[in-house]
């Protein structure tokens, strides 16, 4: 039954002498079977985090004091919390302390209530997770029951089926496939939805589990796992099953739990929002400490004139019955005032500021114009609060692969033993390609989504699954999948898949069947070409499935190998002449079928090979490929060409397909073999022993096989041209080989260049052949490093570099990457605006520069500066060099700019202390920089030094996990979720999905969002200080006293309720310029980069313009009831009202935009001041002690002077900013329109009248009779840009 069902043990555990303390401090974790009786083990498996998982922040009771306690981190919460408490003190309390509470109470309220919510909806997640089903082993019951997922813990045995999810970080320990394997999917992880295989922990035994696990303590390290079993069975990143994944091809898994709960890595993964502070926000914080120290002067200004009033009043004993000094007097009125001008610090500011941004996030988001229909998704705004920041960016840097390419690898050519195959027919069909008419339909996420969630036909998967969606909390839809549905593969596409081959190419390879194979000497070309495309088709973690079984993987199964015996080899090379390959022999006929067969797919120490120039075009398809397996191989298995490659990266799936081109085919792979059909040798049964993945430091993989043919241990290798190039030495032997090896090396060199000027991205491909000897003595080391608990990575590092050296050349790949759609747009319409754009990338400088040209970075009239040291002094003296010219070039006229172009050596000694002043200096004074052969760490470097040494705003963009530590690094990181995962979009503030859309998101929706921002931020201080001056000009005539002249409700509810919706409405839908204007003109974006929406002097003005408006609202109101008896709050009537007016109005002048939305609000806003103060005057007797209001708005509303008042108060008050904003708006006209035709003189003069300016009517241009057609055309342009700004 164990060969079925895997039972665990319920004892059998060694025990050792230690306390649990002194377990529980080790570094390590121990993680035993919760079967087991021994105390000590079960309370450490009890010290660990359970499997619930709360990702709320509050609970029933903790809600309200943590609620507080964080609202209080807060200092205007701290400042209005306080004021509050202090008009509770008789002796310096303003009005009725129970009305004094309102403001605080009420923003702390709806604070409350916003984090009440999205905590509700975190707690529904989190039940409907912790409620999810899966099966554990009961030791009562002896066999697995179901529990709920928040039941589960450390150490619990664990049973999974096909399409279950994972529901903690499990060791997998057995699994149904009978090779060991299992296949995971990690698209709820990291987004990506090619399949993963995981191995069972080796040497366990079959029957029962009783060991004890050592592992390393719980991390956030997705590709890392350490640890042992009993005699040091090595535990590592393969054996462990990640929560969140789900089963895919295994009908049953079973696991021990090891991480649990929120020690899972997928949890520690998992931080949520990213919160900032945006540079508008720490100059709003700037501004704020300025209105507190405006504050205190008036309010000690206010305590000294109190002061002063009170020692020249004679019998003031009513005002102070307690004989209180002046000076005294003076102190309280100090905190009197402190409560009645409370609000020129705007409480309400920072709740505006949250309703704003999470407005501007949502039209961000809904924008139809970032929708991709193919992925079916839209941008991702996972940074709350840096909205603003987008509209000030100015420097942009951009990785270059899948940011700025398609990312959708195909290959192009290639050179194989120094032979260039130009591949022109793939050529041709890659330029007229279309991509959309070759599927027939585009498939949305969503239907893509769905197949996943397919059952596995094969594997009587009946158990329903769960998918992303439910995981996320979103419903699956109601229409259920077909099973027939095709499946989407990840790098599968139709351009991807559908290679032309070469014909010369072909010819070669059809020599393995043909009989009628003539090139003499060709030999050792021909196992150059074999080991060339076997090393594509499998030195890769590919995983081979099917369409017509969903997520099922191909087991290879050779029933019947068509090459059964090395006899049948030399018979299948006789057929070409033994005399052909008399090179290979040596003098005497007599050779055994070993050693010719090993000598012919060796590296050929001592055979003779001459590599041929490319070959003259003959008229050859490739009739012979497709029928080269000939009458002695099997036929082709059924639905061989349906074949689906599932390809961690799009380099791999490009290789692979490549191979199959060539009838090269990986056919299936489980853990220990692999299943290659050659062109003439059928179907190979190849033994895999070992995968040296791929690593940033090593830049390179390789595979260690078996070879089918030789039986010889062969490493394969393919990586960077720049790794492998130096590895590929010529190896001890024969001066043929080492002249063989040399021209190889030379030729495949050339032609990488050529390469790489076109743009293609380059891999090289090798190969060594281990003696066994030698072998051996590596597999031990290997072994070790394997099993090795303490600096494990850098023991399988250091015995991945000692095998691979003294590699075989065997040739290259060129594979084409395409740029995205309208990218050298999007950089151009950047560069317009200001933003220097900057290409950090890991690919070779040819291909850099290519690229750099074909996205309009790097312009023709440009200068190239190129800085390749390989020295730290040689760098410095370049550098300086490279100053020297470009200060010469800006001197000169007619000098368009200058690109630098870095490489990663050199870019390490420009990072250096003493260097990064020189080179930032460089780079500063060039248009664009290109950084190629950089690493992540230098990408971070480079975006760190800018950011904090020019002090500018960054923006950093990419797609991989290469690109995390420069996103996380930069003012705002932009992820782009293409084809290497999520990686880059899980550590971003916003994601996007094609490098497009970069432009509106900063040339629209930037602007708009600095703008509106700033204009709102200023909009409200320059009310709160305009209402808050009118409270201190009273303090003039009333003895300073801290009397106010309206009623107290008025007055809280002035800013809190009667003037906070305008500023609103103002924040959310206010449009300086519409969206097309500004696509069409990016040159308005350096307005943001400049802050000129937001400037000290801009603050200032606007404080001045509060102060003046202040002063007629205040004293118009005065002159008009001087004389009268008219009583306090029959003054204050109209002087509110006014007020109302000019702050309402005041926003209608500044309003570039108003719809029947902003009269709604504004309307309403003064019909609701007027009810309540009506309505205040009519019912309330006592609402406002000791001042008694009835009957006083109303006798005021009923007299013509109130109106009057009111009308003139108004018009004087705004008289100064109408005229302002009408000279600024012609001015700024006039400029515009000619600094717009600027660049076409002389060839163009313009002349604008004054009418131009004010009117927008038609200018007359006079042309001069040498201007071109393209000056009249560009002109032409502009004319017609500039008519649509007349509005």
């Amino acid at each position: 039954i164990s060969t079925t069902y895997w039972f665990p043990s319920n004892g059998g555990e060694r025990k050792e002498k230690r306390s649990p303390k002194d377990r529980l401090g080790r570094k390590r974790r121990t993680v035993v079977s919760s079967l087991t009786e021994d105390e000590e083990l079960t309370e450490i498996l009890k010290s660990y985090s359970s499997n619930k998982v709360t990702t709320t922040k509050y609970s029933f009771l903790s809600f309200i004091p943590k609620n507080l306690f964080e609202q209080l981190h807060r200092c205007a919460n701290i400042y209005f919390i306080f004021l509050a408490a202090l008009n509770f003190v008789p002796v310096v309390n303003a009005f009725q302390p129970e009305i004094s509470i309102i403001p605080i109470l009420l923003v702390l309220a709806v604070t409350a209530v916003k984090d009440l919510w999205e905590d509700y909806r975190k707690h529904k997640s989190d039940k409907f997770i912790n409620g999810l089903v899966c099966e554990i082993y009961s030791r009562k019951q002896q066999t697995y029951v179901d529990q709920r997922w928040q039941d589960v813990h450390v150490g619990d045995f664990v049973r999974l089926s096909c399409n279950e999810i994972i529901p903690a970080d499990m060791l997998l320990l057995y699994s149904s496939d009978p090779h060991g394997v299992c296949y995971i999917e990690t698209a709820n992880l990291d987004g990506e939805t090619n399949l993963k295989q995981r191995q069972l922990v080796r040497d366990l035994p079959r029957q029962n589990f009783h060991s004890r696990i050592e592992c390393e303590n719980p991390n956030n390290d997705l590709s890392r796992f350490r640890g042992f079993i009993k005699a040091r069975v090595g535990l590592h990143n393969n054996n462990l099953l990640l929560r969140s994944c789900t089963i895919r091809n295994t009908e049953t898994v079973i696991g021990i739990v090891v991480y649990a709960g929120h020690e899972t890595k997928a949890m520690k993964n998992n931080n949520g929002p990213r919160y900032k502070r945006s540079k508008l926000e720490r100059r709003l914080n700037v501004d704020v400490l300025w209105s507190v120290v405006l504050l205190v002067i008036m309010c000690l200004t206010a305590a000294i004139g109190h002061g002063l009033w009170l020692r020249n009043l004679k019998d003031a004993s009513f005002l102070n019955p307690d004989t209180t000094s002046p000076a005294l007097s003076g102190f309280y009125l100090f905190w009197t005032m402190i409560i009645v001008l409370q609000v020129l610090i705007p409480i309400s500011l920072y709740v505006s500021i949250e309703i704003v941004k999470l407005c501007q996030i949502f039209f961000i988001q809904n924008d139809v114009d970032f929708y991709n229909e193919y992925m079916d998704s839209r941008i991702q705004c996972r940074a709350l609060n840096i909205t603003e920041d987008l509209g000030q960016i100015q420097y942009v840097f951009s990785d270059k692969t899948g940011t700025l390419t398609e990312n959708k690898m195909v290959f192009r050519r290639c050179t194989i033993a120094g032979v260039e195959y130009p591949h022109e027919e793939n050529a041709r069909r890659l330029e007229v390609y279309k991509e959309d008419e070759a599927m027939g339909c585009s498939h949305t996420l969503k239907s893509r989504a769905s197949a996943k969630s397919l059952s596995c036909k094969s594997l009587s998967c009946n158990r329903s699954s769960v998918s992303l969606h439910t995981l996320t909390g979103h419903s699956e839809g109601e229409e259920s999948p077909s099973p027939t549905l095709p499946r989407h593969s990840a790098f599968s596409s139709p351009m991807e898949k559908d290679i032309v081959p070469d014909p010369f190419l072909v010819q070669k390879l059809n020599c393995l069947s043909s009989p009628l194979f003539l090139l003499r000497d060709a030999s050792m070309e021909l196992t150059y070409i074999v080991d060339f495309f076997m090393a594509l088709a499998i030195c890769n973690t590919v995983v081979v499935s099917s369409p017509n079984q969903p997520r099922h993987v191909q087991v290879p199964e050779v029933s019947r190998t068509p090459l059964k015996s090395l006899e049948d080899i030399k018979m299948l090379f006789q057929r070409f002449g033994l005399p052909r390959f008399s090179t290979l022999s040596p003098p005497h006929t007599t050779e055994s079928p070993r050693s010719f067969t090993r000598r012919l797919f060796s590296r050929g120490k001592a055979a003779s090979f001459t590599p041929s120039p490319s070959p003259t075009p003959t008229k050859l398809g490739t009739d012979g490929l497709e029928n080269s397996n000939g009458a002695e191989g099997p036929p082709c298995e059924p639905g061989a060409d349906e074949l689906i490659y599932e390809a961690e990266s799009p380099d791999e799936a490009a290789l692979v397909h490549a191979a199959r081109a060539y009838r090269c085919t990986l056919q299936g792979r489980s853990l220990e073999r692999l299943l290659v059909e050659l062109p003439g040798m059928g179907s190979l049964a190849v033994r895999l022993l070992h995968i040296l993945p791929f690593d940033s430091t090593r830049k390179r993989m390789s595979v260690v096989v078996r070879h089918p043919l030789t039986n010889q241990v062969v490493v394969y290798t393919k990586g960077a041209d720049s790794v492998i190039m130096d590895l590929a030495e010529s190896p001890e032997g024969a001066e043929q080989s080492d002249g063989r090896q040399g021209h190889i090396r030379e030729q495949t060199q050339k032609h990488l260049d050529n390469y790489a000027r076109e743009g293609l991205r380059t891999l090289c491909i090798a190969k060594k052949v281990l003696e066994e000897e030698e072998y051996e003595i590596w597999l031990k080391r290997h072994a070790f490093a394997e099993t090795s608990i303490e600096n494990r990575e850098e023991l399988l590092l250091e015995s991945a570099q000692r095998l691979e050296t003294n590699l075989t050349l065997l040739g290259a790949t060129g594979i084409v990457d395409r740029l995205q759609e309208e990218v050298p747009e999007t950089i151009e319409a950047l560069q317009r605006a200001g933003v220097k754009v900057w290409v950090l990338t890991g690919d070779k400088q040819e291909t850099a520069i290519n690229i750099a040209c074909a996205c309009k970075l790097l312009r023709s009239t440009d200068q190239l500066l190129t800085a390749n040291c390989g020295s730290k002094e040689a760098c410095k003296a370049l550098l300086l060099e490279l100053r020297a010219e470009v200060e010469c070039g800006e001197a000169a006229e007619g000098t368009s700019g200058f690109t630098l172009v870095v490489d990663g050596r050199t870019l390490d000694f420009a990072l250096q202390e003493d260097l990064k002043g020189d080179f930032l200096e460089l780079s500063r004074r060039c248009r664009a920089v290109v950084c190629c052969r950089s690493t992540p760490l230098q990408k971070s470097h480079v975006v760190q030094l800018v950011r904090d040494q020019l002090r500018v705003m960054t923006l950093a963009i990419g797609d991989g996990a290469n690109d995390v530590s420069m996103i996380q690094v930069a003012d705002v990181g932009i992820g782009i979720s293409g084809q290497e995962g999520m990686q880059a979009v899980m550590s971003s503030d916003f994601a996007i999905s094609r490098f497009k859309h970069l432009r509106k998101l900063l040339l629209v929706h930037g602007h708009w969002c600095y703008t509106r921002l700033a204009n709102m931020i200023l909009y409200f201080f320059y009310k709160n200080v305009m209402y808050v001056n009118l409270l201190f000009w009273y303090q003039f005539f009333c003895g300073f006293s801290g009397s106010v002249m309206t009623n107290s409700w008025v007055l809280i509810f002035f800013n809190l309720l009667f003037t906070s919706a305008p500023p609103l409405l103002y924040g959310i839908l206010d449009k300086d310029v519409s969206a097309e204007t500004l696509i069409k003109l990016p040159e308005l974006y350096k307005s943001g980069q400049n802050s000129k929406a937001y400037l000290p002097s801009t603050f200032w003005l606007t404080m001045l313009d509060a102060l003046y408006q202040s002063l007629v609202c205040f004293f118009i109101p005065y002159f008009a009831h001087a004389g009268s008896d008219a009583d306090m709050l029959s003054f204050g009537s109209p002087i509110n009202a006014s007020a109302l007016l000019i702050i309402l109005l005041h926003q209608v002048i500044e309003s570039r935009t108003l719809t029947w939305l902003h009269v709604l609000v504004l309307v309403g806003s003064a019909l609701f001041y007027f009810s309540f103060t009506l309505v205040f005057s009519v019912v309330c007797v006592t609402c406002s002690p000791p001042t008694n209001p009835l009957g006083v708005d109303k006798l005021q509303m009923s007299q013509p002077l109130f109106y009057g008042v009111c009308a003139l108060t108004t018009v004087l008050a705004l008289l100064p900013r109408i005229t302002a904003r009408f000279e600024t708006h012609v001015i700024k006209k006039h400029l515009f329109c000619k600094s717009f035709f600027k660049p076409f003189l002389p060839s163009l003069t313009v002349t604008l009248s004054d009418s131009c300016s004010i009117a927008g009517t038609r200018p007359r241009p006079r042309v001069k009779p040498g201007a071109s057609s393209s000056t009249w055309k560009t002109w032409t342009s502009r004319s017609l840009t500039l008519y649509s700004l007349k509005s």
